[in-house]
């Protein structure tokens, strides 16, 4: 019971930093998805990259604690389930976590 509390509250943290690193950018790696006349889609990527920075800095209390074991591969389930809702929202909502859509400005 507790192992499962613990997975559902990392899944949550990761899913917060996913989506406030990528709302927030601190580094601004921006990969343009769609670039079209009328939008430009862009991937920021600065959540993903936070997310697994976050991910290895947990793992690694984990192997000084000696639990990896145990506790690893619940903590690696937490960050692909974070992931693949970041990608779903992503590719379903166009202003989803993680993408942005910026008009095209003409200079006329």
């Amino acid at each position: 019971m507790k192992i499962t509390i613990l997975t559902i509250l990392q899944f949550l943290l990761f899913l917060i930093v996913f989506g406030a690193g990528s709302l927030f950018p601190p580094f601004h790696f921006e990969h343009v998805l769609i670039a079209t006349p009328g939008v430009t889609r862009i991937f920021v990527a600065d959540g993903l990259l936070l997310m697994l920075a976050l991910y290895v800095f947990i793992v690694l209390v984990q192997v000084m604690r000696k639990r990896v074991r145990i506790a690893a591969p619940w903590t690696t389930l937490a960050v692909v389930l974070a992931t693949v809702l970041g990608a779903y929202d992503e590719v379903r909502l166009p202003y989803a976590v993680g993408v942005l859509e910026h008009p095209c400005q003409t200079n006329f």
